[in-house]
């Protein structure tokens, strides 16, 4: 007899985010497979004697392969009871979701997925500031920074990223941002566009700093901390002071 998984989409970090369900859900595991960021006061809601089970990825640390933490993930549910996979941020944004998904589909195991509070709009809520904007900001897309090689993706639609009315969000992108910027330029998007950098978002140690896309490349270029983080830029309207 299988077990059944419950996707938790964990938020950004701060346990004052999670659903009720996502709670209902920790509070009754028998096991539970966590990334790097769902770690910390998130895992406390687990009960004692739960399996905590570290499957996170970390840019340029040592991680487990998708396939690894997707047999894992099989194996347990295999083993009967209610397994948790706890995702960062919301799980359908850039979660690696679909693989584990395929993988549980194989197998013939059971699942749901408990949608969560994504980092944009957790780091615009501390920020004070909407993501849509009226008649300025109509759009909101958001992309990753690097592909599967930890490079700049060969295939981003540039149009549509250096569109002046468009809100933008860069998930990963610290270390690909000055290249970037140098295309959307190249693309038309003015130097001065408003940007910022929000960094360990939903974490006690959480911060942002406003600038214009030319800074902010070249303070990138400088180097970067590596604590994660999202850019965005565009048509960003004024809001609470960033540290």
């Amino acid at each position: 007899m299988t077990g059944f998984v419950s996707f938790v989409s964990s938020g950004p970090g701060d346990p004052e985010l999670l659903t009720l369900k996502a709670l209902d859900r920790l509070k009754h595991a028998s096991a539970i497979l966590y990334d790097d960021l769902s770690a910390g006061p998130i895992l406390s809601y687990a009960t004692p004697g739960t399996d905590l089970v570290a499957v996170g990825k970390r840019a340029r640390r040592p991680s487990p392969r998708q396939h690894h933490v997707s047999r894992l993930l099989v194996d347990y549910a295999k083993t009967g009871g209610r397994i948790v996979r706890l995702k960062s941020g919301d799980a359908g944004i850039f979660g690696r979701l679909e693989e584990e998904l395929a993988a549980l589909r194989a197998a013939g195991i059971l699942f749901e997925i408990i949608p969560g509070v994504t980092s944009p709009l957790a780091a615009a809520a501390a920020a004070g500031i909407p993501l849509t904007r009226r008649l300025t900001a109509r759009r909101v897309q958001f992309v990753t920074g690097h592909d599967v090689s930890g490079q700049l993706p060969a295939d981003l639609d540039l149009s549509a990223l250096a569109d002046p009315a468009a809100l933008t969000v860069v998930f990963m992108g610290k270390r690909t941002f000055p290249d970037l910027v140098k295309m959307l330029v190249a693309r038309g998007l003015p130097p001065n566009t408003p940007a910022m950098l929000a960094e360990a978002v939903g974490q006690p140690e959480a911060s942002c700093a406003r600038s214009t896309v030319a800074a902010l490349a070249e303070r990138l270029e400088g180097g970067a901390s590596d604590r994660p983080a999202l850019i965005f830029y565009g048509p960003l309207a004024e809001g609470t002071p960033c540290g």
